[in-house]
């Protein structure tokens, strides 16, 4: 009991600290109008959480195999990701009973989206714009060329993630390209 007393005195723990600076610099990169205005990623619950899907992944990637400190800050992460799902779910309304349900629904899809953006990364550029169509734009018809805008996108990201010095990571600095452009003269080609 003394433990949890001191723990709960001390306040949060320096890995949950940056883990909440970090989650809020990435659902401030997910949430980019053009992702959803210029690129045609559904602007709803399904397709916020895949944006913020993405971006988590990203990090995650880069704390992956550093040691206990990236252990921890990826499992800080994790549990503030969840945490901002869980209270997202009781704002739109889910009683106590669903929330627990739903948010074991959302971590299988996290993870499977996890998965899915590894594997298609360690393949070619198709493989990369298949794994975007599935998870950004599964309940829509996307355009062909916004596909592979954000398939660019996710590639360029996952190398400047890798390139970032993991110290600076583990003191909560991430950074993602600028938001990409999506040409205004294409014509609509659906994929």
């Amino acid at each position: 009991m003394t433990g949890l007393l001191s723990r709960l005195l001390r306040g949060p723990s320096a890995a949950n600290q940056i883990a909440a600076q970090l989650f809020n610099r990435l659902v401030t990169q997910a949430r980019q109008p053009v992702f959803f205005r210029d690129l045609g990623v559904p602007d709803s619950v399904d397709g916020r959480f895949d944006m913020l899907a993405l971006h988590v992944f990203l990090v995650f990637q880069r704390l992956k195999g550093q040691g206990p400190r990236g252990a921890d800050l990826a499992q800080a992460l994790y549990d503030t990701a969840i945490q901002d799902m869980e209270a997202s779910l009781r704002q739109l309304g889910a009683g106590d009973a669903g929330v627990g349900k739903r948010i074991r629904v959302m971590t299988e899809a996290l993870q499977g989206r996890f998965v899915a953006y590894e594997t298609a990364l360690a393949g070619n550029q198709m493989d990369v714009e298949g794994a975007v169509r599935r998870n950004l734009y599964g309940t829509v018809e996307p355009n062909l060329e916004a596909v592979r805008v954000v398939a660019r996108y996710l590639r360029q990201a996952k190398e400047l993630a890798d390139r970032q010095p993991v110290d600076r990571v583990l003191r909560g600095y991430f950074e993602f390209p600028p938001p990409p452009l999506f040409p205004s003269d294409t014509t609509t080609q659906n994929y």
